[in-house]
């Protein structure tokens, strides 16, 4: 356990040198995430005045299920959203792996690589949506025990799809071998035992809690002083210190899926990568 965690260590330190080399890959999750919060505005705020009216409200009280046109919608913004989302991911994907290769490149050359990749990128978002819709829909018809089953069968297309993003940045395929791709890549060289993601999720989840622990003993610091400017100037702080640790945290994930992307495609890790550290984090299960 404790390789485990010591590897898992190592890929985020260099993960976290390829990011300090070219900060601009920052952009893409802060665009991804400003796109996100649009997208769902335009669909929640007109479904949240279609509720105020109180027919909706009465029609699922009768029914205890939404109107059908609610899943239509939902449908709708899961793939809209799932389009945004892969789009700047595929876009991440294209700059990282030009920077692993030692190559410089502009966050607007990146965005025209995911454009023109965008046909794949929405039949990708179509698959994404539909079953992200399936799995929903599972988990509120079954009990306790159906929903565990679903939460592994959602976790399981995780680890599946893992590498899709990178070969929809670098690969002219479509949404299905897209997929298959990723799945071989993962099945023929580290299994399905993702320790380094993992480690990386891991160490960012113990860094949100200390940062959480801190800002709550801040608030009531401020509290405590009755001082309203220094509560809203640490609240205000603290969000943009979340906002900006998810944008790293997504910054490594995408660095770090082209990583492991380009050891199986070409055989090399890339810059700040040790090879050897890369094979161990991804084990093929026996």
């Amino acid at each position: 356990m404790a390789g485990k965690f010591a590897r898992s260590w190592e890929l985020l330190k260099a993960s976290v040198a390829v990011l300090r080399s070219d900060k601009s890959l920052l952009m893409f999750p802060l665009l991804s995430g400003i796109s996100t919060i649009i997208v769902a505005a335009t669909f929640l705020i007109p479904i949240g005045f279609d509720f105020v009216d109180g027919a909706s409200i009465q029609a699922y009280g009768e029914s205890h299920h939404l109107p059908a046109r609610y899943y239509v919608l939902m449908f709708l913004f899961y793939l809209v959203q799932y389009t945004v989302i892969i789009f700047f991911n595929t876009a991440l994907a294209s700059a990282a792996m030009q920077r692993l290769r030692g190559e410089t490149v502009t966050v607007a050359e990146s965005i025209a690589v995911a454009k023109s990749r965008f046909p794949t990128i929405l039949g990708y978002a179509v698959i994404s949506a539909t079953v992200g819709m399936v799995l929903r829909a599972l988990q509120e018809r079954l009990g306790f025990i159906g929903r565990i089953v679903v939460g592994l069968i959602g976790l399981a297309w995780t680890v599946a799809t893992f590498l899709v993003v990178p070969v929809l940045a670098n690969e002219d395929v479509g949404p299905l071998e897209a997929v298959q791709r990723s799945v071989d890549m993962l099945k023929r060289t580290w299994g399905e035992n993702l320790i380094g993601n993992v480690g990386l999720g891991a160490a960012f989840g113990l860094i949100t809690f200390a940062m959480m622990l801190v800002s709550v003993l801040l608030v009531v610091a401020a509290a405590a002083a009755h001082s309203v400017a220094l509560l809203v100037s640490v609240i205000a702080i603290v969000l943009v210190g979340l906002i900006l640790l998810s944008m790293i945290q997504a910054s490594l994930q995408g660095i770090y899926a082209v990583a492991l992307y380009r050891y199986v495609d070409e055989g090399e890790a890339g810059a700040g990568f040790d090879q050897a550290m890369l094979e161990q984090a991804f084990r093929q299960r026996r």
